[in-house]
């Protein structure tokens, strides 16, 4: 096993020097790169240029191939065993490991957002140095890859992020799914595909209960049909995974290993219903997955107008002011208008190409409803009296770091796991307050007791 270690660690070595030696377009596709990945404060917190780099190599493209085609198309002499190696990498993901045990020729680790277990090896002296003074319970925000069928290795640098309380790791979660959302569930498929089927399904319950997939209410209003709107979703998903709501709170307790009060605390310290929290206790085996929070955010609860929209892919968008512009844009004809009303408008296209919430999706919405207003702004705004909406909005986004295709949405369902630790990072932070307001409203998830 040590030789075939060595000869991947010799493979990566050379790969990576093949990508920092190139010129061309090689060298543009990894300056575009990781200019991107570094751009931003949240990219800077969860990432380093090494780490980004070394993704580059797996998950780079110049034009139609990838980082490794190249490598590989330069090294023709290489045997079909180390060719064989080499492509494998393409499998290498970004994770975020808690350490279980610390090895001599390396660590044993569990994937938080997968809870898969891996046992990384390295025959780097340095950096065998380095990870023999970590200690079981450390984070560490790296890139692995398999160097065998059975085995795998650190592909990058690693970022140690200490022992984390249960709060600092929700934030850490959190982060990193910000920052590496195409690698959530890299080493779980099955978990991705889940995740995906229950945006899907939300988007679908949500058109059932508001009758589109476009509502605009006042923040109050919305906030109090949000309400309603979970319990009815709550209700269905019990019935789904056939739980007998007949069922008295105290057996379901015994069989969760929880007492009557212990649930009923937990229950209203997340704002949840204590029958269903006991419910779902009683029948973990049940769920996979665990639907989000359905809440309005505290700054639009008072707003005087907002617009929720779904979409099975892109998940769920809330704006505030999305009605007003759609209101300017359609006073926008062809023709002159109130040069007022056009600053007005053209100032919103400037905000919203710099907010983050209006993306693609959004935007594609816009240019089907209010072409000919749009194009004219965009050009003013813009500086560009040749834009044509038709076929220049998708490049004017990719300028603007808005994603042409969905990514994961925070509405999906997250791993039961993951949403144990959310719950519980709630509770640790309010146990100590009691007076305080209680959190925002929790979907079930609660971990039983061993």
């Amino acid at each position: 096993m040590e030789s075939s270690l060595k000869r991947a660690a010799e493979l990566k070595q050379a790969l990576l020097d093949f990508v920092l030696d190139a010129d061309g377009a090689l060298a543009t596709a990894l300056e575009s790169f990781s200019a991107d990945q570094l751009s931003g404060p949240q990219q800077q917190g969860m990432n380093s240029r090494e780490l980004v780099i070394h993704r580059f190599l797996t998950e780079g493209v110049v034009d139609a191939s990838t980082p490794i085609d190249l490598f590989l198309q330069d090294q023709a002499s290489l045997s079909g065993g180390d060719r064989a190696l080499v492509l494998s990498w393409k499998s290498s993901f970004v994770g975020l490991f808690a350490i279980t045990q610390v090895l001599e020729d390396g660590v044993e680790v569990m994937n938080w957002m997968t809870a898969k277990p891996y046992i990384l090896k390295s025959v780097n002296p340095d950096e065998l140095t380095k990870l023999s003074r970590l200690k079981s319970g450390e984070m560490l925000l790296t890139q692995i890859a398999p160097f065998n069928l059975e085995s795998w290795m650190f592909f990058g640098p690693y970022i140690s992020l200490g022992k984390l309380g249960k709060p600092k790791l929700a934030i850490a979660i959190g982060n990193f799914k910000k920052a590496h959302k195409k690698h959530l569930y890299g080493d779980a498929p099955d978990l991705l595909e889940e995740a995906w089927k229950s945006v899907e399904k939300y988007h679908d319950e949500f058109v059932d209960f508001f009758g589109a997939d476009q509502v605009t209410l006042s923040g109050y209003h919305l906030s109090k049909k949000f309400k309603e709107f979970q319990e009815i979703a709550l209700q269905k998903r019990l019935k789904s995974l056939a739980i007998d709501p007949n069922r008295s709170l105290g057996d379901l307790a015994d069989e969760a290993g929880l007492s009557n009060a212990e649930i009923a605390t937990a229950a209203a310290a997340a704002g949840m219903d204590a029958k269903m929290v006991s419910d779902v206790l009683a029948h973990p085996e049940k769920a996979q997955m665990a639907p989000p929070q359905v809440e309005l955010p505290p700054h639009l609860k008072n707003a005087e107008q907002v617009t929720v929209m779904t979409h099975p892919r892109w998940g769920q968008l809330l704006l505030s002011t999305y009605a007003q512009f759609k209101t300017q844009l359609a006073s926008l004809t062809e023709s002159d208008t109130d040069a007022a009303d056009t600053a007005i408008a053209a100032k919103s296209v400037r905000r919203y190409l710099d907010d983050p919430e209006m993306n693609a999706f959004v935007w594609h919405q816009l240019a089907q409803e209010y072409p000919a207003a749009l194009e004219r702004l965009i050009q003013a705004v813009c500086d560009r009296p040749d834009f044509v909406l038709s076929s220049d909005l998708d490049v004017l986004l990719a300028e603007y770091h808005k994603p042409l295709e969905p990514e994961l949405p925070e509405i999906a369902s997250v791993p039961l796991h993951l949403h144990n630790l959310f719950q519980e990072a709630v509770l640790e932070v309010h146990k100590d307050k009691p007076k305080a307001k209680a959190p925002a409203k929790q979907s079930f998830g609660f971990k039983k007791k061993a």
